[in-house]
């Protein structure tokens, strides 16, 4: 079966939709915003919805066929062909407190498979572009993993610790104790770093699909893996109890074998 194509206009409008949100969050940036908390206590600004209100609109209006996947108001036509998975701040902790370590993120997946990623920083200008066939783009540029292959040079990052249950937490923990350092709180970020080849190795544990499939064709575009932690294709899913995302095949087979201390 041939590999599904993201159309040249799909990927207009993605960019088109990034340009948007940056217009729509840099005003917002470094103000002290009204928070609201969410059903699972997360925050949420007036920057994140309109930001998400302003792509979904674009979306309608060109390609009213299409489903929408959403953080802030979530699904419509969701078992479309076509559905665009939008996270209009990824790493709105870090936003609200005036840290760079946000993103927009907009992925475009034909029948369930992720053919089109962004991640766009608003603020630095920089736009992570990753389109099935293609290799991956930060800027118009072609980039690529690292080609780390051993667990104790490799640069281990994940959003949030407190996600992880205890079971995961002591295997994470183990994991980091033999690698070159770990970092933290960065959310897409990391994952843009992971395929310009700063990073080697991204673990995330109780995730969203907004969160994790803008990143894929980032990810694997640049060279990488991305599997859960048992090294499993992750699919089509609302939600992922693991995500492990590798620079390349030896240091993901790895972090595999000390996952399951083999």
């Amino acid at each position: 079966m041939s590999e599904p194509i993201c159309p040249d206009e799909c990927l207009a409008l993605a960019n088109a939709m990034a340009d948007a949100a940056r217009v729509t969050i840099r005003p917002h940036f470094r103000k002290r915003l009204a928070i609201d908390s969410k059903t699972d206590s997360s925050p949420v600004t007036i920057a994140d919805r309109e930001t998400e209100g302003t792509m979904r609109s674009m979306i309608e209006a060109a390609f009213p066929t299409h489903g929408i996947r959403g953080e802030e108001f979530g699904a419509h036509q969701a078992d479309a062909e076509w559905v665009w998975v939008l996270d209009p701040i990824d790493g709105t902790k870090s936003f609200i407190s005036g840290s760079l370590a946000f993103g927009t993120q907009i992925a475009l997946l034909h029948r369930g498979v992720p053919v089109l990623g962004i991640i766009d920083q608003p603020i630095t200008g920089e736009r992570w572009l990753g389109r099935i066939g293609h290799p991956t783009l930060l800027n118009g540029e072609p980039i690529h993993t690292s080609s780390i292959a051993s667990l104790g040079e490799a640069i281990v990052y994940t959003s949030a610790l407190e996600q992880f249950d205890a079971d995961r937490r002591d295997r994470f923990s183990a994991l980091a104790a033999g690698a070159l350092f770990i970092r933290m709180s960065h959310d897409c970020y990391a994952a843009g770093l992971l395929a310009l080849g700063g990073v080697d190795l991204l673990l995330e544990s109780n995730v969203f699909d907004y969160d994790i499939l803008p990143q894929m064709p980032i990810v694997l575009g640049a060279g990488g893996i991305v599997t859960d932690w048992d090294g499993q294709p992750l699919g089509d899913a609302s939600r992922y109890e693991t995500v492990l995302m590798a620079a390349n095949k030896e240091l993901h087979h790895a972090a595999l074998e000390q996952l399951w201390n083999r």
